[in-house]
């Protein structure tokens, strides 16, 4: 989540373990847990927008 707001995402609600994100009109929701799943963290970077580059770089 903070490599997110790293790159310009902030908080726009929560809802439980989850966390919706926006940029701009895009945004992601974020399970909020520890460790998340392969498949899961490459559909969050696919509905946020964001490459595993930038992510890697925001790190």
């Amino acid at each position: 989540m903070a490599a997110l707001q790293k790159l310009g995402f902030h908080v726009a609600r929560q809802n439980g373990s989850h966390i919706v994100m926006r940029r701009g009109a895009g945004g992601c929701v974020v399970p909020n847990h520890r460790e998340l799943k392969k498949g899961t963290l490459h559909g969050l970077l696919k509905q946020a927008g964001v490459s595993v580059e930038e992510l890697m770089r925001a790190l």
